[in-house]
Order: C-alpha cells, then structure tokens, then sequence
C-alpha cells in the first residue's frame, strides 16, 4: 500500500549544443542532431551515428559506389576530391567508427576497447568539416555568384557561367 507521498522527479531537456548549419539538407541533420544528443550518455552511439551519417555524406555527396566505410573512405581520398585534412581524418573516423560498431579486443590487455567522449566528438568535428565541404561552401559560392551575376547583368556585362 502507498504511503500517500509522490516522490519528485526533476527532467531536463537533453541538450544538443553543436550548431547545424541551415545548407545541410535532411537525412544528414537529424543523424547528426541526435548524434550530438547521445554523446553525453554513450560515446559508442553518438559515434555509431556519425560512422552511419558519414556513410551516407560521402555515397551521396561524393559519389562514392563501395558499400563498406573503409572502401569509401579510400575512393575519396583515392580521388583527391578532397582537402588532405579532411582525407586524414577521414581514417580516423573509420578507425573510431569500427569499434563502435565491432567488438575490439586490446591484444596488450584482452579487454574490449571501448569509444571515448574525445573520440565521438572527433567523429562530429569532420562530419563538420563534411558539411562545410558539401554544403556550406558551395551555397556561398553560389551566392556570392549570384550577386555578381546581378551586378554584371544590371551593367550590362556578361554573366559568368
């Protein structure tokens, strides 16, 4: 039988800090968004989240055609499409990506390696990189076209291309 009390609880909001721009198009927002949200509870799924939405940056992004992430990762820095950064960093995110997504065992220790905070946060700086890349960058390249293109149309001028 209850003694009548009802005890308090206290929710807060999960917070998700990290700002997407608005060039980055769905599904690749949502991923990251809740990728972010998680970080603080779980590593391991907030880097799951980014390997996954890294997958679908660079099929349909770069143009990638392998299915697994490693091939991926090497058709793209393979191509030279994208900035040395980027492609190192883009190894490292595979690597994180793989133990959360595959039981790792240390050969020194037998333990099972486990993805930490600095890591999942690592996956979401270049999914960062990534979405300056794909979206940000060309969206203000396109802008700033399109004001010169105005500019060049109003005196006259030829349009650039």
């Amino acid at each position: 039988m209850s003694s009548g009390r009802v005890g308090r609880f206290m929710a807060y909001p999960q917070k998700h800090t990290r700002p997407v721009p608005a060039e980055v198009s769905e599904p690749y927002r949502q991923d990251y968004i809740e990728a972010c949200r998680v970080l603080d509870d779980s590593a391991k799924a907030s880097a799951a989240l980014s390997r996954r939405n890294l997958q679908a940056v660079l099929r349909d992004q770069a143009g990638t055609k392998s299915k697994d992430l490693f091939d991926q990762i090497e058709e793209v820095v393979n191509s030279g499409r994208v900035p040395s950064h980027i492609a190192e960093d883009l190894h490292a995110v595979r690597n994180i990506g793989n133990f959360a997504a595959h039981t790792t065992k240390s050969t020194t220790t037998g333990a099972i390696v486990d993805v930490e905070a600095g890591e999942a946060e690592w996956n979401l700086d270049v999914l960062d990189l990534l979405f300056d890349f794909y979206f940000v960058q060309p969206a203000v390249s396109a802008k700033r076209k399109a004001e010169l293109n105005k500019k060049l149309k109003d005196a006259g001028k030829p349009q650039l291309a």
